[in-house]
């Protein structure tokens, strides 16, 4: 089964928690679909086992040995990525968007597409099991369908090394990334937490879902920062049927767990929070007995 843990906005905990659920008593594979910033290798230091190129995009580039400055890709482009800069013809690699039309209408010939291929997608074990995560290059586009790359090696690698569980640890957000992330996933957990953009944010998640026919549930993360909006949390899900699976409190567990590289399960096995994320995982996959 995939159960991919995502969130509304960023900072509610979200990694934290999806780190935890892959700590737990059994093997699982476990895909960092956060491809802008993935950061869980950070913490559980997975092997390179395998390296992926991911083709991005195309961005154009000038042979200046061939341009005569004409302009006549500049009175084109639409995107205002071509201009003029002491006589030469020079293209912003970040404003280009990689259409190729400059390069069609070059009467010399001197502009070329040329792949955007910094960034990668690896794979290997850890210590819980196999890992995989993209990393998205700075101005390199298509994240959903790196996102969906990851999430194809997760599954391949779930079925080589016959593990039943896929942790997916999703960008924050609505857009293509998260899309991508919760396409076809068994279960969706929305992290969330008691400030009002927070709940904002979880609700645009839950249209997202619910539009998606996913089954979903929520754990609110820190409920005690404001227990009045954790209730309000609590009564908007209630009346829609969405299950709380948790509410963990704020404890600086969370954080010295992760300073010494370590989820909260083992960091702190016994301690309370550790307990709610057992039995939020345990809820969730008691749902699905036969996967």
């Amino acid at each position: 089964m995939e159960i991919a843990i995502i969130s509304g906005k960023g900072g509610t905990g979200k990694s934290s928690i999806s780190a935890a659920f892959a700590t737990l008593s059994e093997k699982v594979v476990l895909a960092d679909c956060d491809v802008d910033a993935a950061n869980l290798y950070l913490l559980f230091h997975p092997g390179h086992d395998e390296e992926q190129v991911f083709i991005s995009g195309q961005k154009a580039v000038i042979d200046d040995d061939r341009c005569t400055s004409c302009g006549h890709c500049i009175d084109y482009c639409r995107f205002d990525a071509i201009n003029l800069s002491d006589g030469k013809v020079v293209i912003s690699e970040t404003a280009c968007d990689g259409c190729g039309l400059c390069a069609r209408v070059c009467p010399f010939g001197a502009i070329s597409m040329v792949d955007s291929d910094k960034s990668r997608m690896y794979a290997g074990s850890f210590r819980n099991g196999m890992m995989v995560y993209g990393r998205l290059s700075p101005g390199e586009e298509n994240s959903g369908k790196l996102v969906n790359m990851v999430r194809s090696k997760a599954q391949s690698m779930a079925g080589e090394h016959q593990l039943d569980t896929i942790i997916i640890d999703g960008p924050p957000g609505i857009g293509c990334a998260a899309i991508s992330t919760i396409t076809g996933v068994d279960h969706v957990l929305i992290v969330t937490e008691p400030s009002v953009s927070a709940l904002h944010d979880m609700k645009r998640a839950l249209e997202i879902t619910s539009s998606f026919h996913l089954t979903t549930s929520v754990i609110i993360n820190k409920f005690d920062v404001n227990e009045s909006l954790s209730d309000e949390i609590e009564h908007y899900c209630r009346n829609r049927d969405i299950p709380i699976v948790g509410k963990i409190p704020f404890d600086r567990l969370m954080v010295d767990a992760m300073v010494n590289c370590k989820t909260v399960i083992e960091w702190a096995p016994e301690s309370e929070i550790a307990t709610i994320i057992k039995a939020g995982f345990h809820t969730i996959r008691g749902k699905y007995p036969d996967r």
